[in-house]
């Protein structure tokens, strides 16, 4: 999943080393964030940079509304701040509204939609084994890399056993629409959830257990034959 994020591109943001694009990201955030949301001037421009970054990486704006469309709970919580809270309050047509959670509501529509459209170029003009190389080059803690490249290994293998069953479903003429399918989507949480996963990774696990022991067996006994593969 995280490499069909990636958009093919010949552009000069595409070009450019993943450490640098990863460090341009997190400057441009905290600056974002350490702005006030009452310096409108700032954000306007804030803006006019994102969206001229986007059109030199060639990234079509359809594609970057659609992956946009994350940010839609986080607006939802944003719109009801100004229902809620307590000062001075100000008319907005037939509203009543607070002015801090006016305020407050503003700079996370403002701040969120600069921060998820900084991922959307960076994960759409970078690899995910190209920023996982641009973390190692940044000096990242090895086990923080490792964790990140077994997280995106096993998101990767979850999407295509998605793929699959999708494809399985559909050769039997299954679509998922109306509510008498709803009884479907449980069954497919449940196939997905952790607790049915780790019960691979368990075997998985244990059986790597037997392969240390019998090579540690191995290593002490010289005269010891390795049974490796030998269990069911």
């Amino acid at each position: 999943m995280g490499e069909r994020l990636y958009l093919h591109r010949h552009s000069l943001v595409h070009s450019l080393p993943s450490h640098l694009k990863i460090i341009a990201a997190i400057a441009f955030i905290l600056v974002v964030v350490s702005t006030p949301i009452t310096q409108w001037g700032a954000f306007i421009a804030y803006f006019l940079w994102i969206l001229t970054v986007v059109s030199i990486a060639k990234i079509p704006f359809p594609l970057l509304f659609k992956r946009a469309l994350i940010e839609i709970p986080f607006i939802f919580f944003a719109v009801l701040m100004p229902f809620f809270g307590s000062g001075e309050k100000i008319q907005v047509g037939p509203f009543d509204l607070y002015r801090e959670g006016v305020i407050a509501g503003s700079g996370i529509v403002a701040k969120g939609t600069l921060g998820v459209m900084t991922a959307i170029i960076l994960s759409t003009s970078t690899t995910a084994r190209e920023i996982l190389r641009g973390l190692e080059r940044l000096r990242l803690p090895v086990l923080m890399v490792q964790i990140a490249s077994f997280m995106l290994r096993y998101v990767n293998v979850v999407n295509d056993e998605m793929e699959r069953m999708k494809v399985a479903r559909e050769s039997r003429g299954f679509e998922a629409t109306g509510v008498s399918t709803g009884k479907f989507w449980p069954r497919l949480l449940e196939h997905y959830s952790f607790a049915h996963m780790n019960e691979e990774k368990e075997s998985t696990f244990l059986c790597c257990l037997v392969d240390m022991k019998e090579f540690c067996l191995m290593k002490s006994r010289p005269n010891t034959q390795p049974r490796f593969g030998s269990r069911q």
